[in-house]
């Protein structure tokens, strides 16, 4: 179940996504918060978002053929499906998922653990915030602050979904949704960071 991807239609690695995300997330948090005792909350949740996001999973996702795996429609294929970055960040929190639902925690620590180590390792220093990097980058430039700016609410108040807009002078603006103000911010700095920074 957890390499069936949505395309097919009938029962697909969706609701075990959903597992796997909470499960990876408190797994790394409990590897971060062993390997680092030193540090305070705000440095390991920059840690943790780094190893949580998207980018990284599908990452580790390629490390171990997940792509191959995956059963997909004939388009999906075509369309470039077993190398989608978002469908093997999908594929592998689905497999941490059914990892948990057969094994555990123990199984999915077991899976985990050394997949994101290294990675953990490798952040020698915790990972500025995209807000923050994005900040520093147009004041060693000799530029006005970035501007946020809410586009549009959607969605009932008990789960609001925000469209938020960063600008910086003399750049195209970006924009990004999420379901808070803050994490949308957030996903719209690093959307425009990437762009500054001359990465696709």
């Amino acid at each position: 179940m957890a390499l069936i991807h949505p395309s097919l239609a009938g029962a697909n690695n969706q609701r075990l996504e959903f597992l796997g995300d909470a499960v990876l997330g408190a797994i790394i948090a409990e590897l971060l918060y062993q390997k680092y005792p030193n540090e305070q909350e705000g440095d390991l949740a920059r840690r943790h978002a780094a190893l949580v996001r998207g980018a990284t999973l599908a990452s580790v996702a390629r490390e171990i053929g997940l792509g191959e795996s995956l059963t997909m429609s004939a388009g999906e294929v075509q369309g470039g499906g077993r190398t989608n970055p978002t469908n093997l960040e999908d594929a592998l929190e689905a497999l941490v998922g059914a990892i948990y639902l057969d094994g555990g925690m123990d199984a999915a620590r077991s899976f985990i653990m050394p997949r994101f180590s290294s990675l953990a390792q490798a952040l020698q220093e915790p990972p500025k915030d995209a807000k923050t990097a994005l900040q520093e980058w147009v004041q060693a430039k000799g530029l006005k602050l970035p501007e946020y700016k809410v586009l549009q609410i959607e969605g009932s108040a008990h789960a609001p979904t925000f469209t938020i807009q960063v600008t910086v002078e003399g750049y195209e603006p970006m924009q990004a949704q999420a379901t808070s103000k803050r994490a949308a911010e957030q996903q719209a700095a690093e959307l425009l960071m990437k762009k500054l920074s001359g990465v696709s």
